[in-house]
């Protein structure tokens, strides 16, 4: 990828963000104790890359090695000062405002996550109940909820390495999502990321919707790999995957998930697995999987893996809709319905779902580790909540492999990961994931793909 040309700038908060204590702006410029500044450059230059066609944090980082951002605190509030800042962020010398906003949302979620929160003593809960709260804390500080509102919020799940096709799809979708007056949340990124909440904006537009909601939940590992699309005008940055997963979740009222790679999967295992919950299986919860008539034969090996794996109930749980965005959006919209009926019932709010039992294999990091991929129990006799789990980690540990810094770093110095488990599971995640391979959807198309892992399917 070319560089884009580099500019210096002051900028100036957009929304509340605008005054911060001694305390904080040291933590965010020392570069040699915390560690919060690399992570605060780091995602920085991830808000001000929008434009990017990037999907490796290393390589970002390398591309613009003399960037830098600096905290400036007046008496009369906040600024930033920005060196040699990509310029594709700018236009006649002025920060775009949807890059600006994000810009801040940056310096509002890491400094509320190692400040407020870790002073609490919160910064890594172990109980249930204290993850939720973080997560509904998190939430709320980037004023995430609307109370009142009716159920409206609907997930996009997908892969940022999609085709032509299936991109126009997903804008489809969005578009009748919008005219039907649904708000969007998406992982931010770009590809069936980007694609629902552009459709979305023009199906809000037509119903001249001016408040319309596109919100993109984040995460550190990820966001230099997946930089927030320019139609996010609401970035929250969680701190870590399974955070980031449980937010969707509550806060979303439906979900979407278009085709992908093992990221997607990971979301899709990650909510049949909740799902597949005795104490979940009254709570309405639409989940669609859906994309064009060229995805058909992905969604069918999607299919035959659940139910290969864990069962025909868990197949009970989505709907698969192909090649038909109006089905979808009606789908959803139906959906919504039920749930609204559901939570006035049960006196649960529309904002977060509180009633939802997540599991806390599901809730617990998990770091991917060479260990740790080798250790994972892949067993068809597991409980199917179990495997689930197991399965999203799996998952989870290959896409930190494939993109996140750490995950990249670790494969270059170890070699591949390893999964182990029983022959004849090891051999359908093995078909699974050379499917994956197969379509390009491990990397950006054109990309050249070395597999992270290795599969072990040998007796």
């Amino acid at each position: 990828m070319a560089r884009c040309q580099t500019v210096n700038a002051l900028v100036y908060p957009a929304g509340r963000m605008n005054v911060l204590s001694l305390r904080e702006v040291s933590q965010l410029q020392d570069t040699s104790r915390t560690g919060l500044y690399s992570l605060f450059r780091q995602c920085s230059l991830a808000i001000l890359s929008c434009d990017t066609e990037l999907d490796d944090a290393h390589e970002l980082m390398l591309l613009y090695s003399n960037f830098d951002i600096r905290i400036i605190q007046e008496h009369r509030g906040l600024q930033l000062e920005l060196i040699n800042a990509p310029s594709c962020a700018f236009v006649n010398g002025e920060l775009i405002r949807g890059v600006r906003q994000n810009l801040f949302s940056v310096v509002r979620d890491i400094l509320h996550l190692h400040t407020e929160i870790e002073a609490q003593g919160l910064h890594r809960p172990k109980e249930p109940y204290e993850i939720t709260n973080m997560v509904f804390e998190i939430l709320r500080h980037a004023d995430a909820f609307r109370p009142g509102e009716p159920p409206n919020l609907v997930v996009c799940w997908g892969g940022h390495s999609i085709g032509h096709e299936e991109y126009r799809y997903t804008k489809e979708v969005g578009y009748h999502l919008g005219l039907r007056e649904l708000d969007i949340c998406t992982g931010c990124g770009p590809g069936a990321m980007k694609g629902p909440m552009k459709g979305g904006h023009i199906g809000h537009a037509k119903q001249r919707i001016t408040d319309g909601r596109f919100v993109g939940l984040t995460e550190p590992g990820i966001i230099a790999a997946e930089s927030p699309n320019p139609i996010v005008n609401e970035l929250i940055i969680m701190p870590d995957i399974e955070k980031r997963l449980e937010a969707f979740v509550r806060m979303g009222h439906g979900i979407i998930a278009f085709p992908g790679g093992p990221g997607t999967c990971e979301e899709i295992l990650y909510l049949i697995g909740i799902l597949l919950h005795p104490d979940n299986q009254d709570q309405p919860y639409p989940f669609v999987l859906t994309g064009p008539e060229r995805s058909k034969a992905y969604f069918e090996q999607i299919d035959a893996f659940i139910g290969d794996t864990l069962g025909s109930e868990a197949q009970k749980l989505y709907t698969i809709i192909i090649n038909d965005p109006e089905a979808v959006a009606n789908t959803m919209k139906t959906g919504l319905e039920r749930v609204t009926r559901y939570r006035r019932k049960h006196n649960d709010a529309f904002h977060f779902n509180w009633q939802l039992k997540i599991d806390p294999v599901f809730q617990q990091p998990f770091e991917p580790t060479h260990d740790a991929m080798a250790q994972l129990k892949l067993e068809s006799g597991l409980p199917p909540v179990e495997l689930a789990a197991n399965l999203r980690r799996a998952m989870s540990g290959i896409v930190a492999g494939n993109i996140k810094e750490q995950g990249v770093a670790s494969i270059k110095k170890h070699g591949k990961f390893k999964l182990h488990g029983e022959p004849q599971l090891m051999q359908r995640i093995d078909t699974l994931l050379n499917a994956f391979v197969e379509q390009q959807r491990m990397k950006l198309p054109g990309s050249h793909y070395e597999p992270c892992y290795e599969v072990v399917t040998g007796e």
